[in-house]
């Protein structure tokens, strides 16, 4: 939109991100500044100092910081997904499970399936070497969009029914069958979104639907450890 627009974008992330993403975003004419990670992985220090230069920078005159952890147009951007699910799928639907980083997709599909009349349970899922969520402990680890070291304001109380934390390992499993027998590739929060939909499917039982989301392309992490 700014490369259309012509508007000066500036991008924080870092070099704990697939570098694919990273230089994606420069060729779209972007500023990326990269804050430094240790040994490449999200900390639990790592997107807090990634906010803090984001503040910063906000603080020039005529720039606009979208801040995505306290936008709640989030939650109206990703209410379409739980439309489309009503709308296309044959019978109720028992759970919803999504990964949480920012927590806008979870909430934003959680309350259009609950506007819809769905009493589907609402799953919040997370790596389980950063259970912040269930828990309240943060740790290291490498999942891409998720876990965030923090409890994201977005996912307030009431917004969805149960957490589970997911192994990375299996995550990155499930990410690698998903393209050899499903022919879906994508990356490792995927994994983690559909290893973390299968416990309660298995639970739940035959003839039951959990619904999740296929959140990328892998072609973002080809050069990572997936």
């Amino acid at each position: 939109m700014c490369a259309v627009k012509g508007y000066p974008f500036k991008v924080v992330s870092s070099d704990a991100f697939a570098p694919e993403k990273l230089n994606t975003i420069r060729a779209f004419g972007a500023d990326v500044m990269i804050v430094p990670s240790v040994g490449g992985n999200i900390t639990p220090d790592l997107i807090p100092r990634m906010q803090e230069e984001a503040r910063k920078l906000a603080e020039q005159p005529g720039t606009y910081w979208t801040d995505q952890f306290n936008n709640t147009d989030a939650l109206a951007g990703y209410a379409g997904i739980g439309e489309e699910l009503v709308q296309q799928v044959d019978g109720p639907i028992d759970a919803f499970c999504g990964g949480v980083g920012v927590g806008g997709m979870l909430v934003g599909v959680a309350r259009a399936l609950r506007a819809a009349g769905s009493a589907a349970r609402i799953v919040a899922l997370e790596p389980a070497s950063s259970p912040v969520v269930s828990t309240g402990k943060a740790g290291t680890h490498h999942v891409e969009g998720v876990g965030v070291g923090f409890f994201p304001p977005l996912l307030t109380p009431g917004t969805y029914d149960d957490v589970r934390a997911v192994d990375e390992e299996e995550a990155r499993r499930t990410a690698r069958l998903l393209a050899r027998e499903e022919g879906i590739f994508a990356g490792t929060s995927t994994g983690l979104n559909v290893a973390g939909a299968l416990a309660p499917a298995r639970e739940l039982g035959p003839r039951r639907m959990v619904a999740t989301v296929a959140v990328d392309t892998g072609l973002k992490y080809l050069t990572g450890n997936l």
